[in-house]
């Protein structure tokens, strides 16, 4: 970590800690806050999630998206250009008709990144919504038996296949911004294992499938982030007693029928809240120990 970044992000550490103590909202109170830029998909953007970003309604980005959180803890100036559906092509082509790609926001000025890419490329979405039954077994078809039949994992083999394109991304953003530092926020706790049939229309073996296939995504991100210099932003903790299961007080994830204005399947203010602290923490957490 460069030395003018090591001395901002160490201001950003006092900030949060201060806010810690006094509990009330703080800033970094540097005169030069930190270039943050965040790239990723709708897990990142929180279609819905009020209020909108009125910049670009094409995206269904929200102004409370984790970007906005963790950028308000840290003090940081934030270029948000996640967008709802994108791939890592998206990256570096226009996703939508007057939307830039997103690694145009990168520079040799950017201090900090951070990226949730993965669940469109992988289809692991569609792989998702694929494992909706209204009705209770035997009736339908489970989506882990289709999706595993002839010994092969589809879902997971596609996810492997894609690692690579993964490796890819995190190089180019390394060569538009080679100073920054680079937080992979990865995919959250959507159900617990065994779901909870009807409140979630999915089968107790796909909904421990289809949590499966989104922890081996994770998995993939943690460890492609690892051996290419950037640290991973586990999000699957924060959401364990907080997935679409539980009360609608008590949810992080929205479920096929959301409780809050969220997309279904998505985090809510609430998770979107708890993800962006743990990105500011990450943030911190870089800083002491440069």
């Amino acid at each position: 970590m460069n030395l003018s970044l090591r001395t901002t992000l160490a201001a950003a550490v006092a900030a949060i800690a201060m806010a810690t103590t006094l509990a009330t909202p703080a800033a970094a109170e540097t005169t030069e806050p930190l270039d943050y830029v965040a790239l990723g998909d709708s897990y990142a953007a929180a279609p819905f999630v009020l209020p909108v970003d009125p910049s670009n309604l094409l995206c269904l980005r929200s102004l409370a998206d984790y970007p906005h959180i963790a950028a308000k803890a840290l003090g940081a100036k934030l270029t948000d250009v996640t967008c709802s559906g994108a791939t890592a092509e998206d990256f570096t082509t226009s996703q939508h008709l007057g939307t830039k790609p997103q690694f145009n926001a990168l520079s040799k000025d950017t201090d900090i990144v951070s990226v949730t890419i993965g669940g469109n490329d992988t289809g692991l979405v569609v792989s998702a919504l694929g494992c909706i039954n209204f009705l209770p077994k035997p009736v339908g078809v489970s989506c882990a038996a289709r999706n595993t039949k002839g010994g092969v994992d589809k879902v997971k083999a596609g996810i492997d296949a894609w690692a690579p394109k993964f490796v890819t991304t995190l190089k180019q953003i390394k060569q538009r911004a080679p100073h920054a530092e680079v937080f992979v926020v990865g995919y959250g706790n959507y159900i617990r294992p065994g779901g909870c049939f009807p409140t979630q229309p999915i089968w107790d073996v796909d909904a421990t499938y289809i949590q499966g296939a989104v922890d081996h995504l994770s998995a993939t991100l943690r460890t492609t982030a690892r051996q290419h210099g950037a640290t991973f932003v586990d999000t699957y903790s924060l959401g364990v007693g907080h997935d679409s299961c539980a009360a609608p007080a008590e949810r992080y994830m929205e479920g096929l029928v959301p409780a809050h204005v969220a997309l279904p399947l998505h985090p809510n203010a609430n998770g979107s809240k708890v993800i962006g602290s743990a990105l500011a923490s990450a943030v911190a957490s870089a800083a002491r120990t440069s």
